[in-house]
């Protein structure tokens, strides 16, 4: 990718918000998820890396954790498999001894022009990647979690503003908002705070490999910073909401989406 996006790699500095604590991130071989497992090893968190089949950014993430003295545990799979998401969450507890943060990042999208194109196979993966598989990571994390955890879950501009040519995509972020208040309701007695994070745009690899290069390059600028975030710029809100930092926090959706506005 050109520019080359930021993860933080060089910017992040931790001061042991997330001390001792464990967190699955799912998407974490690249873009926001990516940048997220390395500020959260650098808050002290150890880190397990859920992702697709990207091998070599997976490794790349797990070295950036290690770096910062912090456990890293790779894991290939797909998420849009129920049977995987529960047997990586126990595995999870088995070799790191529990879970105490969860966040459903990964996400798929493609774009289209008409609905005829959009085959019925397509919408199931969008939906499957984006709002199932957070359900089944939940639903298995849950009963692990003990007060004070927390779940946050990556929604999108899209689930206010949605982009026609992004139907499925911004459908499912919809979806998410509305699953982050139901289950912070549902959770809340157990002190499971539940939250979200709602990206505007920013420079990840869903943007080149979904756009054609000429909106690529302009990707970002109707926004009132006039230009793509980078990942990095998205740590802050996932740290806020994972530590002590975000306590009285639950059901809510943070905005970072360069003025993109969602109220």
């Amino acid at each position: 990718m050109q520019p080359v996006p930021d993860h933080g790699e060089h910017s992040y500095k931790g001061d042991g918000k997330l001390e001792g604590k464990v967190a699955l991130i799912t998407g974490a071989d690249s873009g926001i998820g990516k940048a997220v497992a390395i500020a959260f090893a650098r808050e002290g968190a150890d880190i397990v890396i859920s992702y697709l089949s990207e091998d070599e950014d997976a490794e790349d993430t797990a070295n950036w954790v290690r770096k910062a003295g912090k456990t890293a545990i790779i894991a290939p799979g797909d998420i849009k498999s129920e049977e995987y998401c529960k047997s990586l969450v126990q595995r999870t507890v088995n070799e790191l001894g529990g879970i105490d943060i969860l966040v459903n990042n990964a996400a798929f999208q493609r774009t289209y022009g008409d609905i005829a194109d959009i085959t019925a196979e397509e919408w199931d993966e969008t939906f499957r990647t984006n709002i199932y598989a957070p359900f089944f990571f939940a639903k298995a994390a849950a009963p692990h979690m003990k007060p004070g955890s927390s779940i946050i879950n990556t929604t999108s501009i899209q689930s206010r503003q949605p982009s026609p040519q992004l139907l499925a995509y911004a459908s499912t972020k919809g979806a998410i908002s509305n699953f982050t208040a139901g289950l912070a309701e549902m959770l809340a007695d157990r002190g499971i705070r539940v939250n979200a994070v709602a990206p505007g745009p920013i420079w990840t690899p869903l943007i080149p490999s979904t756009m054609p290069p000429e909106k690529a390059a302009k990707f970002g600028e109707q926004t009132l910073l006039k230009r793509a975030g980078q990942p990095a710029e998205l740590a802050g809100a996932f740290v806020l909401l994972a530590s002590e930092l975000g306590s009285y926090m639950t059901g809510a959706v943070i905005p970072v989406t360069g003025g993109e506005i969602m109220i």
